[in-house]
């Protein structure tokens, strides 16, 4: 065993018996490459990572190349999730040199840190040469490689830059965002690009409040057409309800199985908004499955949601996942299972490797009749039994801060709307009386409660200490590295999510304090905001990335969470503080779409007021008022039920009920409108039309 045998990491955790002589990320690793005159291997990836599992198998394991790896360098090992900071660095540095990047990811540094050579996937053969190369390179040719490294630092330098143009996030730009997306749409199979084709939530989510502010039917088509293609191909989960984190090909086909937290949270809150604005049969199944999901096979009791599920298992990428006709035929019977492969389009051929298929919907099953609705059912439950009794992947189990924080706000929204969907506004309790697939609905909405609100209290109780917010925990214990700006601004928009959820004062309380903190310690000039704060490890520089890649770059979560705090609390600082942020991402908006869709979607919720509701009620649970305001509401406003006494209540402090009787208040941009006291009244401020 290495120095990785008491990693809390499970990524660092699965290279503990290599034959590499691994050092975590330390000082005293660097230290001992200078002593021994000797480059740093930097080796970056995530437990759930094909490709890392790859080379770890070719080379990591390979005793030839750890005897020359430990006689030549001194190699570090670094779990990207746990430290976000280090794979910004050296990511920037790895697209810089070669014009891409990925995991595993390769860098070759100085005993200093500073990057001369980088990659990311090397087969074995190749690897070898590069070991070879770079320690000759280091002893004959020192010169050339310091200079390097200088060149390489200068350019993550000016890539991380929190300087620059700034304007504002305004109506004319947003909507040239739109427009820009709509011309980047693939017509044909939905989102973006070509292969290998991701999941673009943070656009979806964009688009949807473009079209809530616009009324823009392209905008909402993009969106719906999307949802339906990624829903239908393998790279949603067509038994368990997760997706996948990205499709190898252009039309969501087969996917890279694994599956991430962060994903499902934003996916979720896609078709949780899709459903609440359209009806849509098919969002409303898939925010559901999601939601089951994230409960069921990523929840920790008593902890929080786990990080990813592998993408292999045994050593096997989609050994869990896929099917041939005879083993459906074998699980289901021959006739149902000739219908399942005819529905999962199942064939001999196959779509994935060894003759085998990724399950994929080949034709619509929401709007099928009740008898094939109910087959179909039937058998996703007995194919998900058959498959439960395979090799599963393995679970990384930590629990990052950021990621956790978008689950509670995902979930929380879901839960909202399931109650009043379902029950038209009585609370999930009283889903004992429904039936049929509202039962179900109801079912998974109580138990989404449940995992939200314990994970809020876990991030709370653990991740929060003395004052400052910690990245990861693990079994209960919260590890060493400290949170980045994306988990103040994820975890701080979660707490204020749950003030919503719960209306009380004390998770307000707690997203004032983290904002604040993110205010003084990771600010930067011209209201840019750095990822790493002023008091954290000092790296070769200090990143600072404004855009949205797999999950909301530090700066819009931050935004995010500014604005849906100062609707909440109507202090104006923090909305002035979430305009400035977006100013510095306004010029990248304004030429890259793609790669801003959660800051544009804060500056919709800007644009559009935001919203607050309140409603001073006796009864929040029941009350039709608080129904139809989560109903007609639009996309990020703010709501908060209950009555006007409740302590650290803002929006209800002054707002009593008249006569005794429930009043709702609806404020756009902190103007109040006219208190009402009827739900037809309340429907028609929200929705700009006369009452129905």
């Amino acid at each position: 065993m290495n120095r990785l045998a008491d990693a809390t990491s499970p990524y660092l955790l699965q290279h503990a018996a290599n034959p590499v002589d691994w050092w975590p990320w330390c000082d005293e690793a660097f230290a001992e490459a200078k002593r021994r005159d000797v480059p740093v291997l930097i080796s970056v990836g995530y437990a759930a990572c094909h490709w890392c599992h790859v080379m770890a198998h070719e080379s990591f394991e390979d005793e030839a190349v750890g005897a020359l790896l430990n006689s030549g360098f001194v190699a570090i090992k670094v779990d990207r999730e746990e430290r976000p900071d280090v794979d910004a660095v050296y990511m920037t540095a790895t697209q810089a040199m070669t014009g891409q990047g990925g995991w595993p990811m390769t860098v070759f540094a100085t005993p200093d840190g500073t990057p001369f050579f980088c990659g990311t996937y090397f087969p074995k053969p190749n690897f070898v040469r590069l070991l070879e190369s770079v320690g000759t390179a280091w002893r004959e040719q020192r010169e050339a490689v310091l200079k390097q490294g200088a060149a390489v630092v200068e350019a993550i330098g000016g890539a991380q830059a929190v300087g620059g143009p700034t304007a504002p996030l305004t109506a004319d730009l947003l909507d040239a965002a739109a427009a820009q997306l709509a011309r980047e749409y693939d017509r044909e199979h939905g989102g973006f690009g070509g292969a290998p084709k991701f999941p673009p939530h943070m656009n979806l989510l964009f688009l949807l409040r473009h079209h809530q502010r616009t009324g823009s039917a392209e905008s909402l088509e993009i969106v719906r057409h999307t949802c339906e293609a990624m829903a239908r191909g393998g790279i949603h989960d067509q038994l368990a309800g997760g997706f996948a984190r990205y499709s190898v090909d252009g039309h969501w086909t087969v996917p890279h199985f694994e599956k991430m937290l962060y994903d499902n949270a934003l996916l979720l809150r896609v078709y949780t908004q899709l459903w609440r604005l359209t009806g849509d049969p098919m969002a409303k199944r898939v925010a559901r499955d999601i939601a089951r999901f994230l409960a069921d096979e990523l929840h920790k009791p008593g902890e929080g949601f786990a990080s990813a599920l592998d993408a292999d298992t045994e050593g096997v990428e989609g050994l869990t996942y896929a099917w041939t006709p005879a083993q459906l035929v074998e699980v289901l019977g021959e006739s149902d299972g000739r219908w399942a492969a005819d529905l999962f389009a199942v064939t001999e051929a196959g779509t994935f490797e060894h003759g085998t298929s990724v399950l994929r919907l080949a034709r619509d099953v929401d709007d099928a009749d009740p008898e094939v609705r109910r087959r179909w059912q039937e058998v996703v439950s007995r194919l998900l039994v058959a498959r439960d009794g395979r090799p599963q992947p393995a679970r990384d189990d930590k629990v990052v801060a950021a990621w956790n924080g978008l689950a509670v706000t995902a979930l929380a929204e879901f839960v909202r709307l399931v109650e009043t969907q379902t029950t038209g506004g009585t609370g999930t309790a009283a889903a004992a009386g429904l039936g049929g697939e509202d039962n179900v609905l109801a079912g998974v909405a109580i138990v989404a409660d449940g995992a939200l609100r314990d994970t809020a209290e876990h991030l709370a109780r653990v991740h929060v200490v003395d004052g400052r917010l910690r990245r990861v925990s693990r079994d209960g214990v919260v590890g060493a590295p400290a949170g980045v700006l994306e988990d103040y601004g994820a975890v701080a928009e979660a707490f204020c999510a749950m003030h919503q959820l719960t209306g009380e004062g004390r998770w307000l309380e707690l997203a004032g304090q983290l904002l604040d903190t993110a205010l003084a310690r990771f600010a930067a000039p011209g209201g840019g905001f750095y990822d790493t704060a002023d008091d954290a490890e000092q790296l070769v520089t200090r990143p600072a990335d404004p855009t949205d890649n797999a999950t909301p770059s530090g700066r819009s979560a931050i935004a995010a969470a500014l604005v849906t705090y100062a609707a909440l609390t109507g202090e104006n600082r923090y909305r002035e503080a979430a305009e400035a942020a977006l100013a510095t991402i306004a010029p990248i908006a304004a030429r890259h779409a793609r790669f801003t869709g959660y800051a544009a979607t804060v500056g919709e919720a800007l644009l559009s007021g935001p919203y607050e509701i309140a409603v001073a009620t006796d009864d929040p649970a029941g009350d039709p008022l608080v129904a139809a305001a989560l109903r007609h509401a639009p996309p990020g406003a703010v709501l908060v039920a209950g009555r006007p006494d409740q302590p650290g209540v803002p929006l209800l402090a002054d707002r009593p009920a008249r006569d005794g009787r429930p009043t709702a208040y609806v404020c756009r941009g902190f103007v109040c409108q006219r208190p009402v006291g009827t739900v037809d009244d309340l429907r028609a401020q929200l929705l700009g039309g006369a009452p129905a």
